[in-house]
């Protein structure tokens, strides 16, 4: 009988996947995340073995589990024969079939996402020796949408890579309507522009239905990429180090965090915006815990940064680590010992990041008295934007704050207030003053009935 149990992290989008064949007693695990204990735990309750692990390419988005699989499981590692990859695997060709017991695997060469892309067809041999069941597609096909060409090499490498992913998505379509797919870029992935929200599909509902297949992927409305992104491909195609045993992140007494933080350690508020509005420790990076927060830590800290944290509750923080450790950071130095109340009975200096209502904002904005910066991704920014706002998608506002609009009190909104919080408080961390967050952003806004201009709307 086969085993198939797929595995959804929502804060990364990432979809990942355990097959296995219960007659022998092996399985086989698809891009693994990094904290592997989950396919340990689930191969021991279905009685198989992790005998192979696969990454479908090297990933940009997080670190790769596949060391961490050999050395907790012994498993053997495979790879595409077309990648140059830094730990002994087993190489697969395009079109090789592996047998796993009843399970059949045919290797299929996926290239456009990455070059060394593969997908795998599975075969439930006691059913049908010759008729697929499914494919792990991986950064391909996705639901309702195709994975994004663009992320490695300039010009002339994004239109060989968009060719070859309409040449992947063609293959893949000549599979069956009923093969289920089951891709690894799931909703919440940057990987793709506009991927559904349902966690697999079949190849007959995205031949009718993907507004992806068929035309030019839109490159102008992808998400911006976060910057931590460039360094994890590198990691994964030359084998992440395993994490070996990770040490219990401190609780700090207040003068023990501090001594650190002045040390240059970056303090990571993972509160709620209104509670980082009302008062937090100077200099703070405001990335709430929750689904973006890998995403938006990895967008505000830089490499290899020794991190504070500031929690809502103590147990939030292994949530909080294991994020941090999926996008290659290292453990934190420590968390604060009784949060901010403990730091206002201190004495020591508290900083505020006013919240200001749309209400507010429109009064101050239409009578000159403040500028707005909208950092939402571009499609965001295409679909509605307040009139006379500046446009720095959040991703890329690190590196162009010379954008910024600088001479008048300012404002930051996104869709909600999230991700404009995360963004003033990059601001004021780099020592901009009178900066302000809009709560509710676009959403608040537009309900509210104010003023939106649509580019090339008539």
């Amino acid at each position: 009988m086969v085993f198939f149990q797929q595995f959804y992290l929502e804060s990364l989008g990432h979809a990942s996947y355990l097959v296995g064949d219960e007659r022998t007693g092996k399985a086989l695990v698809f891009d693994p995340r990094r904290d592997v204990d989950v396919y340990l735990a689930a191969a021991r309750a279905a009685g198989v073995r992790i005998a192979y692990a696969a990454d479908s390419h090297g990933h940009n988005d997080y670190l790769s589990g596949l060391i961490e699989l050999r050395g907790r499981a012994g498993a053997e590692l495979w790879g595409s024969a077309v990648a140059e990859l830094g730990y002994p695997h087993r190489a697969l060709r395009d079109g090789e079939v592996v047998e796993v017991g009843d399970v059949g695997v045919e290797v299929w060469h996926t290239p456009g996402h990455t070059p060394e892309h593969i997908s795998l067809v599975l075969y439930d041999r006691a059913v049908s020796a010759d008729v697929p069941v499914a494919v792990l597609s991986g950064g391909s096909l996705l639901v309702g949408d195709v994975a994004r060409p663009d992320l490695l090499g300039g010009a002339d490498q994004v239109r060989e890579a968009a060719r070859a992913l309409r040449e992947t998505v063609d293959r893949l379509l000549t599979l069956p309507d009923h093969v289920l797919v089951y891709p690894t870029h799931v909703a919440g992935s940057l990987c793709g522009g506009r991927i559904g929200r349902r966690l697999s599909t079949t190849v007959g509902y995205e031949r009718l239905t993907n507004p992806a297949i068929g035309r030019p992927v839109a490159l102008g409305e992808l998400p911006a990429v976060p910057p931590y992104w460039r360094r994890m491909r590198p990691r994964n195609l030359a084998g992440v180090a395993p994490l070996g045993v990770i040490p219990e992140p401190p609780a700090l007494e207040v003068a023990e965090f501090d001594r650190r933080r002045l040390a240059g350690a970056h303090v990571l508020d993972t509160r709620a915006p209104e509670a980082f509005g009302g008062g937090h420790i100077p200099g703070a990076l405001n990335v709430g815990l929750g689904p973006a927060f890998a995403t938006w830590a990895g967008t505000v800290l830089p490499e290899a940064a020794r991190v504070l944290l500031v929690l809502d509750r103590a147990g939030d923080l292994w949530e909080a680590v294991w994020q941090l450790l999926r996008i290659g950071y290292p453990p934190p130095q420590g968390w604060l010992a009784g949060g901010m109340a403990a730091w206002r009975i201190s004495g020591r200096p508290v900083a505020f990041l006013p919240q200001i209502t749309v209400e507010e904002l429109y009064g101050r904005f239409d009578r000159g008295e403040a500028d707005l910066l909208d950092v939402r991704q571009p499609a965001e920014w295409s679909g509605g934007h307040v009139p006379g706002a500046v446009h720095v998608t959040g991703a890329e506002l690190a590196e162009r704050m010379d954008e910024v609009p600088g001479s008048r009190p300012l404002a930051v909104i996104c869709s909600s207030g999230y991700r404009s919080s995360v963004a003033a408080s990059l601001l004021a961390h780099r020592g901009r003053t009178g900066v302000h967050n809009v709560t509710g952003g676009m959403a608040a806004w537009t309900a509210a009935g104010l003023p939106v201009v649509t580019p090339g709307a008539r």
